[in-house]
C-alpha cells in the first residue's frame, strides 16, 4: 500500500463535472429523466459519503428515487465491520438481478467499505456478474468518470486499487437534512485495533486542512443548520499528519467560534488520544455538546492489550473521571465488545464492573465478529457461541437498568432541545446530550431550539412537554 496521502486537484475534480455535464447531456439527448437510488449501510462516515455520491448524481441530471425498483442506477454503499453486515449486502445485491431484468438498462454499483476488501471484489466478479462497477472509499472522486464509462459501453469497471487513501474537495453533496449535518474532518485510521478491518479499506490517517473545515462550517450555519458533526475514525487524531499546529480541540475551538446558533458534535474518539485539553475545550464553549462518545471495547486491561487499544482500564477510568470532573453534566456513551477471543469470564467480569462504576448513558452493545485478514480473526478462541450470547445478554440487562435509572433522573428538569421532526402524533427532539425526546407541538417548531419539560423516562427515550 502506497500510504502517501493524495489530494486531488481542481483540474482533477473539473474533469469529473465535465464527466457530469456529458452525462447529462446524454439524458438529455435521450428526452428522459433519469433517476437513482443510493442504499447505505454502517456508520455517519458511509452516511456523509452516500451525500456526496448524490451530489454528484444530482449534477449529472439524476432525481433521487425512493428505492431501486426502476431507478436508472442503483449504489449499495457499504460496511465491513461485520459479518452479518456483509451478508445482508450480498442478500440485498442478489436480488438486484430481478430489478434489472426488469429494467435492463439499470447500472449497479457497489462501494464503501467492503468494496475494499479484495475477497469481495473477486466474489463480485465471479458471482454478482449483473453489478457494473465497483469503487471503494479511495476512489468515490472519480465515481463520474466511472457512470460515464458504463454508460458508454464499458465492459464491468473496478476502482479498487490499494492505496492510502485521497482527500478531494469540492465534491457537491446532497444532504439529508437542512437540520443537521455530517462533516468530515479526516480519513481513516492508524491504530490497527486487532479486530478492526477499517485501516485497511479506508487506509491510513489524513486531515483535511483547518481552513477547509471552517469554510465548510460557516456556509452550513448561514445556510440555517442548526447542528454540525465533525466525523472521523478517530477525531482525536486530527492534524497529527498536517505539521500546521492545529490539532482536535483548537479546531473545535475555532468551529465555535463561528457567529450563529448552533451546537456541534463530534464521533468518534479514541481513549488512546482523548486529552485533558480536548475536555477542557468542551467544558468551557456552550456550542460544544456536553456529549462524548468513548469507546472502551473491553473492562479487562489483558483484552485491550489483545485488542492492541494502547490504554488500559485504569488510564480509561481516569480518563472519563477528568471529562466529568470539567463537565458534571457529561453524557457519556460508548461502544462495548463481548466474547473477543480468549475472554474469559474474569475478564467479563472486569466489563461489567466498569459499566457499573463509570453509569454510561447508553452503550452501542456488539458481539465479537471475526473479519478476514484481521489478526484477532487468527486467534484462538474457545469460548462457546452460546457462553457469549449469555455474556451479552447479561451486559445489556445491566446496561438496560442503567439507562433507565439515569432517564428517570431527568424527569421534572426542563431541557432545551433541538425539534428534528415528527413521529406519529409527536414531535422528536433531541437534548445537548443527545437524548431522544418525543412531545406534543405543531409543526411549525421543526427546526427550532425548545425549552421541553421532561414528564417521563423509558430505557430509551424521554416524554416531555413545551
Amino acid at each position: 500500500m502506497d500510504v502517501k496521502t493524495t489530494r486531488i486537484s481542481q483540474p482533477q475534480l473539473d474533469g469529473q463535472f465535465a464527466c457530469c455535464d456529458r452525462i447529462a447531456a446524454y439524458w438529455q439527448s435521450l428526452g428522459q429523466s433519469p433517476t437513482a437510488y443510493v442504499e447505505t449501510y454502517g456508520c455517519q462516515q458511509n452516511e456523509a459519503d452516500s451525500e456526496k455520491l448524490r451530489g454528484y448524481l444530482a449534477q449529472c441530471g439524476y432525481a433521487m428515487a425512493q428505492g431501486a425498483e426502476g431507478a436508472d442506477v442503483v449504489i449499495l454503499n457499504t460496511c465491513a465491520i461485520r459479518e452479518h453486515a456483509e451478508q445482508r449486502v450480498f442478500g440485498n445485491l442478489g436480488a438486484l438481478t430481478h430489478t434489472k431484468r426488469r429494467h435492463p438498462g439499470q447500472k449497479i454499483f457497489l462501494c464503501g467499505c467492503m468494496a475494499g476488501e479484495p475477497s469481495v471484489q473477486e466474489r463480485i466478479r465471479s458471482s454478482f456478474p449483473h453489478v457494473d462497477g465497483v469503487f471503494s472509499t479511495h476512489h468515490l472522486w472519480r465515481f463520474p468518470e466511472m457512470l460515464l464509462g458504463v454508460l458508454e459501453g464499458k465492459k464491468r469497471l473496478f476502482f479498487t486499487r490499494d492505496e492510502a487513501g485521497s482527500i478531494a474537495e469540492g465534491i457537491p453533496q446532497a444532504r439529508d437534512s437542512q437540520l443537521k449535518a455530517w462533516v468530515s474532518i479526516m480519513y481513516g485510521c492508524n491504530n490497527f485495533c486487532t479486530y478492526c478491518i477499517v485501516p485497511y479499506v479506508r487506509g491510513r490517517e489524513r486531515s483535511r486542512h483547518p481552513e477547509d473545515i471552517l469554510r465548510e462550517c460557516r456556509e452550513l450555519i448561514q445556510s440555517g443548520v442548526k447542528e454540525i458533526t465533525l466525523l472521523g475514525q478517530n477525531v482525536n487524531s486530527y492534524g497529527k499528519d498536517l505539521d500546521c499546529g492545529v490539532d482536535f480541540a483548537d479546531l473545535l475551538e475555532a468551529v465555535a467560534r463561528i457567529p450563529g446558533q448552533f451546537l456541534i458534535r463530534f464521533m468518534t474518539s479514541h481513549p488512546r488520544d482523548a486529552s485533558e485539553k480536548l475536555f477542557d475545550t468542551m467544558a468551557r464553549n456552550p456550542k460544544i455538546a456536553k456529549h462524548l462518545h468513548l469507546p472502551f471495547q473491553s473492562g479487562s486491561s489483558r483484552v485491550l492489550k489483545a485488542m492492541n487499544r494502547h490504554y488500559d482500564r485504569e488510564t480509561y477510568l481516569a480518563k472519563v473521571a477528568y471529562a466529568k470532573k470539567v463537565m458534571p453534566e457529561l453524557v457519556l456513551t460508548s461502544d462495548v465488545i463481548v466474547g473477543f477471543p480468549g475472554e474469559t469470564e474474569e475478564d467479563f467480569l472486569d466489563t461489567l464492573s466498569l459499566i457499573r462504576q463509570v453509569r454510561y448513558d447508553s452503550l452501542f452493545t456488539f458481539l465479537f465478529s471475526p473479519r478476514p485478514g484481521t489478526p484477532a480473526a487468527k486467534m484462538e478462541d474457545l469460548t462457546s457461541k452460546e457462553e457469549k450470547n449469555r455474556r451479552f445478554d447479561r451486559l445489556c440487562a445491566l446496561q438496560n437498568e442503567i439507562s433507565a435509572q439515569i432517564h428517570s433522573g431527568y424527569v421534572g428538569r426542563t431541557l432545551t432541545c433541538l425539534v428534528d421532526g415528527r413521529d406519529g402524533d409527536s414531535l422528536t427532539a433531541r437534548t445537548e446530550g443527545g437524548r431522544l425526546v418525543r412531545f406534543s407541538g405543531d409543526d411549525a417548531l421543526i427546526g427550532s431550539y425548545q425549552a421541553v419539560t421532561i414528564t417521563g423516562a423509558t430505557t430509551w427515550s424521554l416524554t416531555g412537554r413545551l
